[in-house]
């Protein structure tokens, strides 16, 4: 669970120069209080008075020093100069020891913590994004982030400087009469504390509001990605309904609690500020009548007292935006103290330069030994697998919907490690080795291909960008991309669009076997990959499939049986178990579960 001290952490690194920036706008809140002071100490000469003792000790320093009469024009001159270097000559100087930095801080933290949640995206465990949609993992990120950077200027450049300021008028009141200054103490501590209050109350409220706010951004994905669908089912007017009530319950929440508690919070506060102004007023009013305070003292208590009291409203002001801010941090924080999947060693602590990558070469032989696994503790999806695959083999993997076949595929690529039993590659076990240079020398081409949204090129090059052209193109001879790369406006240089939507699932398909090929892998997969697909498009895939085979070792899931017939061995699974295995005319003579498919299948009564 993340905490108050996670938040100060993200800024870590950069402590000293904060420390130092922070320090230095602050003295320069400070140094302004010399303002009121001299202004009193100026008032006190031009009405006949007298400086104060501090003032008149200065004074006769620099008289002694120049050589000058103590003269009133020689007072008001040297206070004058005193005024020319607190305001004129400070003026150049305070942006660059605290506004340049204030930024120049917060901007650099967020470079650096961008790329740690790259990374961070990059090493989550898959079941994470089966459990978070992308809607609800870029919203807390760019909150986070943003949340993150924008605050940091207003707690260093105002929090912290206005709290020095204060006390610095605090120990200036103590000094020209302590009795108001105890009375200016105690009306402090009160409206702070009636704030904090305020504020915690409120900051609950923003916590629930961010998550609720999460879960309406996470709808909003899903209806972007979905909205084929949507439009296929013409659900238009209940997706608006359903966003539109969502909308109405977060405006009442933030209007009517949230809102409304900041308001409350500043009435009371404005109320009481001005109440303790005007006590100060008449407390200071009666220590001068009384011959306690010179005019001069009391000019100057009256106006660093409102001051100190202005200064209320933008501290308040700040602890106001930290606390909206303050839950989507917090989210933020929880996001990456998210548990690393396998990736982690390899991926989160990656430097911009080249990282050292295990660089493996398999003959391709797979053997799984007593393999058992299920994603819950109680509920085995696979159970007791033994299986052998012999280098450059064809091993299909059919069964039923939910027997294990893609969980399979998981545990060889290392998404999940197995709750019993190894899986072996050429005699090694696979959690012996390093996931990133291991994952290298194996390809899958998935049911759904997943394209970004750039060229051709750049979407078959993307597993290995120094391909070469003769690579690429015999590459798509291979797989029949040329088949209609030629029929693109501009050949490889074509623009996909986003999830390839310029190009049809057959397109996809084969662009997916091209990109596999490509990486040149040990051991290749191929997931589902014709069961989505026309008759038209699946004969192209199955021409591309044949001319693979007996080149590296390939493993076939498949849900139509016409796709597996030519395969070394076929292995049939049924609720997790392996319950047959041969090749094609083996198994029909057989009469088992293969046959039972293959019939249905035949007859058009399944698949």
């Amino acid at each position: 669970m993340a905490s108050y001290r996670d938040l100060l952490g993200y800024f870590r690194p950069y402590r000293a120069i904060a420390t130092a920036s922070i320090a230095a706008h602050s003295l320069f809140e400070i140094v302004d209080l010399l303002l009121p002071y001299v202004t009193g100490q100026i008032l006190n000469i031009l009405a006949g008075g007298s400086l104060d003792p501090v003032s008149q000790t200065v004074i006769n320093g620099i008289a002694d020093i120049t050589g000058q009469a103590t003269t009133k024009g020689f007072i008001l001159t040297v206070l004058l100069i005193i005024v020319f270097v607190v305001t004129v000559l400070r003026a150049p100087i305070q942006p660059w020891l605290g506004l340049w930095f204030h930024w120049a801080i917060p901007l650099t933290a967020r470079r650096e913590r961008s790329r740690q949640v790259m990374a961070k995206i990059l090493s989550l465990p898959l079941d994470f994004y089966d459990e978070n949609n992308p809607g609800r993992i870029a919203g807390r990120v760019a909150r986070g982030l943003s949340n993150h950077t924008w605050t940091y200027p207003i707690i260093a450049g105002q929090l912290a400087p206005k709290i020095c300021r204060v006390l610095g008028i605090f120990a200036i009141i103590w000094w020209l009469d302590w009795r108001i200054a105890i009375a200016f103490l105690i009306s402090f501590i009160v409206i702070l504390s009636f704030t904090v209050k305020g504020l915690k109350y409120v900051i609950k409220r923003e916590e629930a509001l961010d998550k609720y706010m999460e879960n309406t951004e996470s709808r909003t994905s899903e209806i972007i990605t979905n909205i084929k669908t949507v439009k296929a089912f013409a659900a238009e007017d209940r997706e608006l309904l359903r966003q539109n009530r969502r909308f109405q319950r977060e405006r009442e929440v933030v209007v009517h609690r949230v809102h409304r508690g900041y308001v409350t919070i500043y009435t009371w506060q404005r109320t009481i500020i001005q109440t303790c102004l005007f006590g100060i007023l008449g407390l200071s009013l009666a220590a001068t009548l009384n011959g306690q305070m010179s005019l001069g003292h009391f000019i100057t208590t009256l106006t660093i007292s409102s001051i100190a009291y202005a200064e209320l409203e933008p501290i308040s002001d700040v602890a106001e935006m930290f606390a909206r801010r303050y839950a989507g941090m917090l989210r933020f924080h929880e996001f990456m103290q998210e548990p690393m999947g396998l990736e982690e060693f390899s991926v989160s602590d990656a430097s911009d330069s080249a990282k050292t990558v295990a660089n493996y070469q398999f003959t391709g032989k797979l053997d799984l030994s007593h393999l058992s696994f299920g994603y819950e503790r109680d509920r085995s999806v696979l159970k007791d697998i033994n299986l052998v695959v012999e280098p450059y083999q064809t091993v299909a993997l059919v069964g039923r919907s939910g027997s294990g076949k893609s969980t399979l595929v998981k545990l060889l690529f290392r998404y999940f490690d197995p709750t019993e039993g190894c899986i072996q590659i050429d005699g090694e076990d696979i959690r012996n080795l390093d996931v990133v240079g291991y994952r290298r020398r194996l390809a899958i081409v998935h049911q759904e291909v997943d394209v970004f949204n750039g060229t051709v090129l750049e979407n078959l090059t993307y597993g290995n960008p120094n391909a070469t052209r003769k690579q690429v193109e015999s590459a798509c001879h291979i797989a029949q991309v040329e088949e209609f790369i030629n029929l693109l406006p501009n050949g490889y240089q074509t623009v996909v669009g986003e999830r390839g939507v310029r190009l049809s699932g057959g397109q996809r398909q084969r662009l997916g076997i091209a990109r596999a090929l490509l990486v040149d892998p040990d051991v290749l997969v191929f997931d589902e990959a014709t069961s989505s697909l026309d008759y038209e498009s699946e004969r192209s895939i199955q021409l591309a499939m044949r001319r693979i085979l007996g080149t590296r070792t390939t493993l076939i899931i498949a849900h139509r049986l016409s796709t597996v017939r030519e395969a070394d061995k076929i292995v049939v699974l049924d609720q997790g178990r392996i319950v047959e295995v041969g090749n094609h005319e083996e198994l029909l003579n057989h009469g088992g579960i293969y046959h039972r498919l293959h019939a249905l299948q035949e007859s058009g009564d399944w698949g």
